[in-house]
């Protein structure tokens, strides 16, 4: 499963974690356009080219 702290009302779930982080990729992408469409502010924070991110596995 896949959230983001930035992008207000993004999950996204996939059998394996690249599945997961591509599909939030494209959850994020239409959360996106929906808020630009709404003449909403964005208010996303700087990203580099890498990051780090929390992999929780449930056994």
């Amino acid at each position: 499963m896949a959230t983001s702290d930035d992008i207000q009302g993004l999950v996204a779930q996939g059998r394996t974690a690249t599945e997961a982080l591509e599909i939030a990729r494209d959850v994020a992408r239409k959360l996106i356009d929906a808020q630009m469409e709404r003449s909403s502010p964005l208010n996303l924070s700087s990203i580099s080219n890498s990051f780090d991110y929390p992999l929780i596995v449930n056994a």
